[in-house]
């Protein structure tokens, strides 16, 4: 993971949330971490991580807010740890 992708990943799990993430910033960070990414109908996609899955919309200029905690949410879930995993 390079250094751009790990700052993404360490701005997801920040406090507050973000609301200036890059969409594709973030599913380039889901892709370097052996996530699968599929597209869905409508605009969403589908992200299987270590046996968990989700759904997320496809946003069009940064990610909101609740969609950060989303991901967040679904990381953690995943066993991802930025700070154990990817320290900066």
């Amino acid at each position: 993971m390079n250094h751009k992708h790990r700052k993404t990943l360490h701005a997801l799990f920040a406090h507050p949330e973000p609301a200036n993430l890059a969409p594709a910033d973030v599913e380039h960070v889901l892709a370097d971490l052996g996530a699968e990414l599929n597209e869905r109908s409508g605009a969403k996609y589908s992200v299987t991580l270590n046996g968990h899955t989700a759904i997320f919309r496809h946003a069009q200029h940064s990610l909101p807010k609740e969609e950060v905690r989303a991901v967040r949410k679904f990381l953690a879930s995943a066993g991802v740890d930025p700070e154990r995993d990817f320290p900066l």
